[in-house]
């Protein structure tokens, strides 16, 4: 089984830290490839750069149609999920979707720690989007996205602040890491709070094996079906759909 990780926005040193996460869940026949988009920013914070980072999500898993059996999107923010499971014949996971439904397996209340407000309100939306609004709560810790590159910032400290303010205002019950470039800490949070800690590219990483073990893929009738062939014009038409990718 082969899983393709895509990371939205350009910075590679992100993508490794996904596909870094992904490896230590995969089974052992799974074999995880990761692939960074060529066009767009270098960070998603809301919608503006969720937007201009699609065409280069896209473009990723265009080109490597063929080499995968599905498709992990590593943005919390399920940047282009809709787009890539209607392009796409095989099963397409986003971070959030895959996360929130994990967490309530495990929790009756659980709290999703993000970045900054501006994703907070985006993936509010989102949690009530996937039927969890009444059990979820969603918390910005205040960190732009690229310090959490950077282990001199103070992220982790913010981070690890506005957890402990979920676990004592929100009765939180686990704690959802909302953004991708958080995947390398849920181990040791998990450990120092005693509580699930769910990072979402494990969750969709496991969710994706169950789907292709299972034959599953997206339903190609109605909402998800093939983009209609059409002329794209300008910068767009490379993305002039023909058929659909798999």
């Amino acid at each position: 089984m082969r899983i393709l990780i895509v990371n939205p926005n350009t910075t590679s040193s992100m993508t490794e830290k996904a596909a870094t996460a992904a490896r230590l869940v995969a089974a052992s026949g799974t074999e995880i490839i990761a692939a960074t988009s060529r066009m767009g920013p270098v960070s998603i914070e809301g919608h503006y750069d969720g937007a201009l980072a699609i065409p280069g999500l896209l473009m990723e898993l265009k080109e490597r149609a063929g080499t995968y059996d599905a498709a992990v999107i590593a943005c919390f923010d399920d940047t282009g999920l809709e787009a890539a499971r209607s392009f796409a014949d095989v099963p397409v996971l986003g971070l959030c979707e895959s996360a929130v439904a994990t967490a309530g397996f495990l929790a009756q209340r659980f709290t999703v720690v993000t970045t900054l407000e501006r994703s907070r309100v985006l993936i509010d939306n989102l949690v009530h989007r996937y039927g969890m609004g009444d059990r979820a709560k969603v918390r910005a810790s205040d960190i732009p996205v690229l310090e959490l590159e950077d282990e001199a910032s103070g992220a982790i400290g913010k981070l690890r602040a506005e957890i402990e303010r979920a676990l004592r205002e929100d009765g939180a019950e686990a704690i959802v890491l909302g953004c991708a470039g958080m995947t390398d800490l849920a181990r040791e949070l998990r450990e120092i709070y005693g509580v699930p800690v769910v990072d979402g590219v494990a969750a969709a990483v496991k969710q994706a094996e169950a789907l292709v073990s299972l034959g599953l893929s997206t339903s190609k009738r109605g909402s998800y079906a093939p983009p209609l062939a059409k002329p794209f014009i300008g910068e767009m038409s490379r993305f002039t759909p023909m058929q659909a990718a798999g």
